[in-house]
């Protein structure tokens, strides 16, 4: 153990390495509920990739289990250390190497936090779109997790913005995947079988993203309904309304309850009308120009009338900005309130009314408590589960998995599988699959050192 901790060193510097006692609780757990923190042997922070494919090559040799961590914001326990094992931190590395605006496209290293990343691309006009609730969030844990968020409706997820990556292998190699262009028919996309495999296949130590206009007129719509089928029914025709809405997400009036207060949030929504509504649909509308902005504002109104909505607001400017930072705060205000577990089933939007109706009888049948919101642009549902005898909730989570995978559906919309949710993805997903997994995941990493015990 000494002397792989010395060898660490010689790599990175003695000021840069940590074995034992000496690696602080910050870096032995994620913010998974159901996760078991646990203190790696040695923690390493590299300054670069040189020093990443060093380290990489010297826990290669020594069969030493590695784990990357970015900012430890995920939800599924993939980047808990494994207790024999060395944790990769990226802290260190944390630049953003370029802005390109003639090809509109960032090149950062992955410690970069999504806050630093907005912040270095708005003189220039551009927006990376991908916020999965947490600015402090890292790039590199977003490649790892394929991160979505509420943007997702419009500009998709991770793997849409990432044109090009530089990744260390298990054995020290480094490879460039991808690159500044759009497009590309030359082999296999190494690029997007990297993007959302935490940590198993490789460590991201550069990514290639995509940049958008950042549009500077926006409006937020908040509509009360009196339940939630009727906001997850109206959303397929909002979708193809063509009004292009940025953010599209049901809350229901639990949940809103709870993030609004919070923060302190007073929408000045009428009693008679908070004592019905059963749940809110928010819509933030965006356009290079206010009029279009304006005509759009008033036809999504109409909708929202004809669809069976109490009222049509919008949020002034503030308060729209605080209602979209009340809801990005929404698992932290269910963790405060005890939630023993949290669900991020995705399913195809059309089969949303059926999925939420499940979840009801699933929630009386099963004796527990759900509540939640959701990215309802894209199907993808938060579920807050309540319930402490860790049998039951074993039972109705399962369920809740189950239901949305009989309807089309996947386990996890964006947080990942990592140690969580890998025995009821390794259970539930076509075992063929699973195999091709694994053979990727051996051609990939040999000895098999690359976060084991997570995803497959």
């Amino acid at each position: 153990m000494v002397d792989f901790a010395k060898a660490l060193a010689a790599i990175v510097g003695d000021e840069h390495v940590a074995s034992g006692d000496e690696i602080v609780a910050d870096y032995t757990h994620d913010e998974a509920l159901t996760a078991t923190p646990q203190r790696p042997a040695h923690l390493v922070r590299p300054g670069g990739t040189a020093e990443v494919a060093e380290v990489l090559k010297l826990a290669s040799g020594a069969g030493v289990p590695v784990t990357a961590r970015g900012s430890g914001s995920g939800l599924v326990g993939a980047c808990i250390p494994r207790p024999d094992g060395l944790l990769v931190s990226f802290e260190r590395m944390a630049s953003v190497v370029e802005i390109d605006e003639a090809n509109s496209v960032a090149v950062v290293q992955p410690g970069v936090t999504l806050q630093a990343l907005d912040e270095a691309t708005r003189p220039h006009g551009l927006l990376y779109p991908v916020y999965p609730g947490e600015y402090s969030a890292s790039l590199g844990g977003n490649v790892a997790t394929n991160a979505g968020g509420m943007r997702a409706v419009k500009y998709g997820v991770t793997r849409n913005q990432v044109l090009g990556l530089e990744a260390v292998l298990a054995t020290g190699e480094t490879i460039r995947t991808g690159g500044k262009f759009v497009k590309s028919s030359s082999g296999y996309d190494l690029t997007q079988l990297i993007i959302g495999s935490e940590g198993t296949l490789a460590l991201v130590t550069e990514a290639t993203l995509r940049l958008h206009p950042r549009l500077p007129h926006q409006a937020t719509v908040l509509a009360p309904f009196t339940a939630v089928a009727e906001i997850v029914s109206a959303i397929p025709d909002i979708v193809r309304s063509g009004v292009g809405p940025v953010i599209l997400e049901y809350i229901d009036f639990l949940t809103m309850s709870a993030i609004t207060g919070r923060v302190g949030l007073d929408l000045g929504i009428p009693e008679d009308i908070k004592t019905n509504a059963m749940a809110y649909l928010v819509v933030m509308l965006e356009n290079a120009q206010g009029d279009r902005l304006d005509e759009d504002v008033e036809r999504l109104g109409t909708m929202l009338a004809d669809m069976g909505a109490l009222d049509v607001y919008v949020l002034p400017p503030g308060a729209a900005v605080s209602l979209i930072e009340a809801r990005e705060q929404a698992f932290w205000v269910a963790k405060a309130n005890g939630a023993d577990d949290i669900v991020d089933v995705v399913v195809p939007r059309a089969s949303l009314p059926a999925y939420m109706a499940q979840v009801q009888e699933l929630a009386t049948t099963h004796e527990s408590f759900i509540v939640g919101c959701g990215h309802a642009g894209d199907g993808n549902v938060h579920l807050s589960v309540f319930q402490p005898d860790a049998g039951r909730r074993k039972t109705v989570v399962r369920a809740l998995l189950e239901t949305g995978i009989a309807l089309g559906g996947a386990i996890s919309g964006e947080h990942g599988i990592g140690t969580e949710k890998r025995h009821d993805f390794l259970d539930l997903e076509d075992p063929m699959k699973i195999i091709l997994m694994r053979r990727i995941k051996e051609a990939f990493d040999p000895e098999g050192i690359l976060n084991p015990g997570v995803v497959v």
